[in-house]
Parts: structure tokens; C-alpha cells; sequence
């Protein structure tokens, strides 16, 4: 499978779980691998899918501080889990994930938003994720 491919499904995976973390109690890790029994997943996809829930999980106060910053009309209570989920990701990959370019994780945030969320996400997910982009990673100019 191609890296493009195996990312996308790990976002799908990952989003997922983080989804359904926030219904359920207890160490995300055992939550984790009682997941994956549930969905069994090509290991590749796996390995990204759990770089990106430990990565979430470790930064959770600051991305959702990232998100809530970036509201604009909204507030935070008003973000339904979804796409609160899939911003977190997002976030994540912009600022953790060094080969996967800002750019490219909205464009993933916005299919993610499109398969999972309702009609409004993706406008949503995309206007969210602009503002943390010219906030945090736009290179200033010179």
C-alpha cells in the first residue's frame, strides 16, 4: 500500500479510537489493544495510527487550547466530538509529524471530516485549521 494510502487509513483508525475513547474509561492503552482486536489493521497503517493517538493523547491540553484559540462565532462546548477529534489530529500531524506538511493535513482533516462528520464539517474543520496554520506555522515573511 502506498504511504499516502496507509496514512489516510491510519487516520481513519485513529480517529476511531479517539472517538470511541471518549465514551469509555480507563488506560487508553489497554483500550487500544482491545481496539485492535476489534479492527484488525495491516501493521503499517497500525504503527502511524498509534503515532498519532499517543501523540494526541500526550498534547491533548494543547491542541485543544490550538482549537479553541481558532474559534471564531463558536464556543468550545459547540465543537462536537468528531471534529474536535479530527482537528487534534490535524493539529498533531502540522506540528509533530515532520513530512507530512501543513497543507496536506487539512486536506486529510477535510476527507476525514467529509466521511465521518456531518455536512457542515469540512467548511468547518477547513476555517479551524486555516486560523491555527497562519497562527502557529505560516513562515513570517522576510
Amino acid at each position: 500500500m502506498r504511504v499516502a494510502g496507509t496514512r489516510r487509513k491510519a487516520r481513519c483508525r485513529a480517529l476511531e479510537f479517539l472517538f470511541g475513547l471518549e465514551f469509555t474509561k480507563g488506560d487508553w492503552r489497554v483500550t487500544l489493544d482491545a481496539f485492535w482486536k476489534t479492527f484488525e489493521t495491516r501493521q503499517s497503517v497500525r504503527d502511524y495510527a498509534e503515532t498519532l493517538v499517543a501523540g494526541v493523547l500526550e498534547d491533548l491540553s494543547v491542541l485543544d487550547e490550538d482549537i479553541d484559540a481558532s474559534l471564531k462565532g463558536w464556543t468550545p462546548e459547540r465543537v462536537g466530538r468528531i471534529e474536535r477529534n479530527v482537528l487534534r489530529v490535524a493539529i498533531f500531524e502540522m506540528g509533530s509529524i515532520d513530512d507530512v506538511p501543513p497543507k496536506v493535513a487539512i486536506n486529510e482533516a477535510i476527507e476525514l471530516a467529509k466521511s465521518y462528520g456531518s455536512d457542515e464539517s469540512p467548511g468547518f474543520v477547513n476555517a479551524v485549521l486555516d486560523r491555527v496554520m497562519d497562527t502557529k506555522y505560516r513562515e513570517s515573511p522576510a
